[in-house]
């Protein structure tokens, strides 16, 4: 426990392992601490409810102070964020805005929110912007939020999302180029011999446009390739028929036995799911049927190394600190979408058809 029952930074050190001191260098940006570990410290005392900026210099001398400070809002329930089963994408991005926070000497204020919350006037919220609205010259938001979210804080603050765009709305992002990793993928299997291929994805609390977006590549990628689409090999993209993540395996191990040869993923962590069912239902991987995915994240322990594209998630996050410094002092400068290359990473689970199969 902290001295008094309170969180300080020697109870964060001792959460992390680290030194007193090297959590207090975090909160200042020193130049001798890696990306990492700052993203680390920075993520656990929000999750503890430690706020560095309140423990900044006396308010007389607050307005001299030149150093930007930018809100960072995570659309995520915690015990999801902490789920280290398929590694931690957030925590990539955190690492490239820590890097860039650095290097600009801004401080980050880190801030957990939860997918339900529709409004900034909602308690949860209320909270977070009751003492700071002043203090954050921007925002940065990782993982989809509701728009009527966005919209709300667009309003007061520049801001930028990190690997979410949002459609109509007029807003910056820094993004992977989906249809360039989509089209790697089905190039591969192709190449393979693969004809019959699906698309599976998951439904979420917040809708995930990035899979929408991989969908449409899909699409547009097939199309291109001359290879046919079944409606019924598409799995959660409608939202008229939308399946838990049981019932949806269980959709594809039908539409497997039914002729789909392979399965692109929207994701890396549905495909992991994906590759355990069908082995549980006595399905070998890859040599009845291939599995890709859509991330580049960790593999969990004991499964096979995917077949997927690696999302440069450090870079997004050092970019998108860059692209919000910029509409800070332009604020409003015309909005960007940046998106980043994503390459190839070869894995175990393709091979190619097998001559009876399809």
């Amino acid at each position: 426990m902290a001295i008094d029952g309170k969180v300080n930074q020697q109870f964060i050190a001792n959460r992390l392992k680290l030194s007193r001191a090297t959590v207090s260098r975090c909160f200042t940006n020193h130049p001798g601490i890696n990306s990492e570990t700052r993203a680390k410290v920075f993520a656990l005392a929000s999750r503890l409810g430690y706020s560095h900026l309140e423990k900044r210099e006396p308010a007389a001398h607050r307005r001299v102070a030149t150093r930007l400070s930018f809100g960072v809002l995570i659309c995520v329930e915690l015990p999801s964020f902490k789920h280290t089963d398929y590694g931690n994408p957030g925590q990539e991005l955190l690492n490239g805005l820590s890097e860039f926070a650095r290097a600009h000497k801004v401080r980050l204020d880190l801030h957990f929110v939860r997918p339900e919350v529709l409004h900034l006037n909602e308690p949860s919220f209320s909270h977070i912007l009751s003492s700071r609205r002043r203090v954050w010259d921007g925002v940065v938001l990782i993982y989809p939020f509701p728009v009527s979210v966005v919209n709300e804080l667009k309003s007061r603050y520049p801001v930028v999302s990190l690997v979410e765009q949002y459609g109509a709305q007029p807003l910056d992002c820094v993004d992977v180029d989906h249809y360039r990793g989509v089209s790697r993928l089905i190039d591969e299997l192709s190449a393979l011999g693969h004809r019959r291929i699906g698309f599976f994805t998951w439904r979420y609390p917040v809708e995930a446009s990035w899979a929408l977006r991989r969908y449409s590549a899909f699409v547009e990628k097939l199309t291109a390739k001359g290879l046919d689409l079944d409606p019924a090999d598409v799995i959660n993209v409608s939202h008229r028929h939308p399946l838990g993540a049981d019932a949806a395996q269980a959709k594809a191990l039908e539409r497997t036995r039914d002729g789909v040869t392979a399965w692109l993923c929207a994701a890396d962590h549905q495909a992991y799911d994906l590759i355990n069912h069908f082995k549980k239902e006595g399905l070998q991987i890859p040599q009845d049927v291939s599995v890709a995915g859509f991330d580049g994240i960790v593999r969990p322990a004991g499964a096979p190394l995917l077949s997927t594209v690696q999302i440069p998630y450090c870079q997004i996050g050092l970019i998108g600190g860059k692209r919000l410094l910029d509409l800070v002092m332009k604020r409003f400068d015309s909005n960007q979408h940046i998106l980043l290359n994503c390459e190839l990473r070869a894995g175990e689970t393709l091979a190619p058809l097998k001559p009876s199969a399809g």
